[in-house]
């Protein structure tokens, strides 16, 4: 049955200093901050959410924050560049935007028929804005004191994720999570979620020579693909262990409800549900405000709020 996974639901990254993290992507890129919380495995450090300003799926990416960790290596069995969509008219205006702040801009580049802007975060992630004629509604853009609805951020694109060979992740793409092949270009395999659903896009690029990628700061650590449900979830994990992939017990994230497991190239793929939602601990105005931690880490809250760096939000 098609349509069942609902296309990217978020992105989580590794930074380094949190405060840089913040200052770049609320102050240079213009998303809404809508998320502090910490990483439930590791409830010492920041888990910190950016999004559209409704923190609508699709539109978020999260990053854990371990300023001591080493940097990572990018390379096989990872997603290595992220892509958000923003009006194609806007392309000019960030480009402009990003080398006024010193960042490095290739482009725009000409890929599968559309125009693409690439750079890099603070931590050294591959970023990319796609031009597109017509943005999805499907995302509501966050307005700044300098960045206009008119050339906000609408949301994920797609992701590029690199692997050593095709034949198995395509295979894993096609079944047992019903991607669509779309296209091919210059060896890069376009498959998406569905045709007509929006931040959907994964580029499957293979090279053999290169290294496995390690996490660490400036890495992906995982992609998270949204589902409807828990009992769609079911049915994917039914599915996706049919498959010989291990995947782990259903995780309460608060926001959502998760499962991971690896495609066969190696690369780390979660599958969340919809809801509850961003709103689930704080009023959707308020997003982002305050520590939201889980019922299981409230005995630590005292201890966490001493600890954790203090966080400037832009435009507040």
């Amino acid at each position: 049955m098609t349509g069942q996974i609902k296309g990217i639901h978020h992105v989580t990254a590794i930074c380094g200093d949190p405060q840089k993290n913040v200052d770049f992507y609320c102050g240079v890129l213009g998303l809404r901050f809508i998320k502090r919380t910490v990483n439930y495995d590791d409830p010492h450090t920041y888990h910190l959410y950016y999004g559209d300003a409704a923190g609508t799926p699709g539109s978020a990416i999260t990053f854990f924050s371990w300023p001591q960790a080493p940097r990572g290596r990018v390379g096989i069995g990872q997603f290595h560049a992220v892509a958000f969509s923003v009006p194609v008219d806007a392309l000019s205006f960030w480009k402009e935007r990003l080398e006024s702040r010193g960042i490095s801009v290739k482009g725009p580049i000409a890929r599968y028929m559309e125009n693409y802007l690439s750079f890099r975060d603070p931590d050294g992630i591959t970023l990319e804005l796609v031009g597109r004629d017509k943005p999805s509604d499907h995302f509501v853009p966050w307005v700044t004191k300098e960045i206009g609805e008119d050339v906000a951020i609408r949301g994920f694109d797609g992701v590029t994720l690199v692997v050593d060979r095709y034949d198995r992740t395509l295979d894993f793409l096609n079944q047992p999570l019903q991607f669509r092949f779309l296209a091919e270009e210059d060896g890069s395999m376009r498959y998406v979620v569905d045709y007509d659903v929006p931040a959907s896009i994964v580029d499957v690029q293979a090279h053999a020579e290169r290294s496995i990628g390690r996490y660490g700061v400036g890495t992906v650590h995982h992609v998270a693909f949204g589902v409807r449900d828990e009992s769609v979830q079911a049915e994917v994990r039914e599915r996706t262990m049919q498959s010989g992939a291990n995947v782990s017990p259903v995780m309460n994230r608060t926001y959502f409800r998760s499962i991971y497991f690896r495609e066969p190239g190696g690369a780390l793929i979660e599958m969340a549900t919809m809801g509850p939602g961003f709103d689930a601990d704080e009023p959707r105005e308020e997003l982002g405000r305050k520590l939201c931690l889980p019922d299981s880490l409230e005995y630590l809250r005292a201890e966490l709020e001493r600890e954790l760096p203090a966080l400037r939000i832009p435009w507040e």
